[in-house]
């Protein structure tokens, strides 16, 4: 856990990595007046919301080209933080090494594995001969190379974490598709007031009494009231991950569905209604504005 802060009066955002992290961009631009808490963990994070160490947190729950991050996903199950905002960062990714080392002479890539997969078409491309290695964070790889006098080693992060641990670029914008977005999720002990005069969303939880074979039932609470159903993901039901149908043994799961409706509509709180009539647990994750800005710009990309 990070130390406590010695200014209380001031607010504070926790954030995964160490700085120059993807995740504390994010939290410089969902959160501009609040200080940043670094976190090795992501529940740590979570932790330091729960224990008043900080105000916010703000967590990656997907990227446009790897996918959701699953591990958070299973967090929000876990603790009882609310999301009260969301905001989608642009990633542009940099090859880094030392001073002086040269690309060719560089044997090993070093990132998180979401960055390495991102940039995996064009590190061929470059003719690199070196092995790629798993990371906790992009930055954190950076930092490491530094830390060591890594000769050998570049790593995967973006161009201000190469300023801070004095790396410099071999290639820039290296990510295998220029439209790379990751969307974080700004987390609060307490909700935001829900309202219906500008553009919300909201997420939520649930597992059905019956299993999958209602699902096609409970999705049918939001078609019939014309809510339009930005996401939906599943994850294995920790407190029931098998359930035995006649002779037959089925996983069973617990689903995240998102929105593009505020909790203070009348049609989303008749969804609701009728979505927890078919769920065996239902929980509210969050209502939050969407990020209309960040979105308009994904689009342009």
């Amino acid at each position: 856990m990070s130390p406590a802060p010695k200014d209380a009066q001031m607010p504070y955002v926790a954030y995964q990595g160490v700085a120059g992290a993807y995740s504390e961009a994010a939290a410089a631009k969902a959160c501009p007046n609040f200080e940043t808490i670094p976190c090795d963990q992501f529940e740590t994070a979570f932790q330091s919301v729960e224990n008043r160490i900080a105000d916010l947190a703000i967590l990656p729950i997907e990227n446009s080209l790897g996918g959701s991050i699953h591990r958070n996903y299973d967090l929000l199950v876990r603790h009882n933080l609310h999301i009260i905002g969301e905001v989608l960062l642009p990633v542009h990714h940099c090859l880094m090494a030392l001073p002086g080392v040269r690309l060719e002479s560089v044997r090993r890539v070093i990132s998180h594995p979401q960055a390495l997969a991102q940039c995996e078409q064009t590190l061929t491309k470059l003719g690199l001969n070196a092995a790629c290695e798993a990371f906790d964070d992009t930055a954190g790889a950076a930092e490491q190379i530094s830390l060591y006098n890594l000769q050998d080693t570049a790593a995967i992060a973006s161009a201000r974490a190469a300023k801070i641990y004095k790396l410099e670029i071999l290639a820039n914008g290296i990510q295998d598709d220029s439209r790379n977005f990751t969307r974080f999720m700004v987390l609060s002990r307490d909700p935001v007031d829900p309202r219906a005069d500008r553009p919300f969303k909201t997420s939520v939880v649930f597992a059905l009494e019956n299993g999958t074979s209602a699902l096609f039932k409970a999705l049918s609470a939001f078609e019939a009231r014309n809510i339009n159903l930005s996401k939906i993901e599943s994850r294995p039901h920790k407190s029931c991950p098998i359930r035995l149908v006649e002779t037959v043994k089925r996983f069973e799961y617990v689903f995240f569905a998102e929105f593009e409706a505020s909790m203070a509509e009348v049609r989303t709180q008749e969804a609701m209604a009728e979505l927890q009539e078919y769920s065996s647990f239902f929980r509210v994750l969050g209502c939050y504005p969407m990020d209309i800005a960040s979105e308009s710009a994904s689009n342009e990309g």
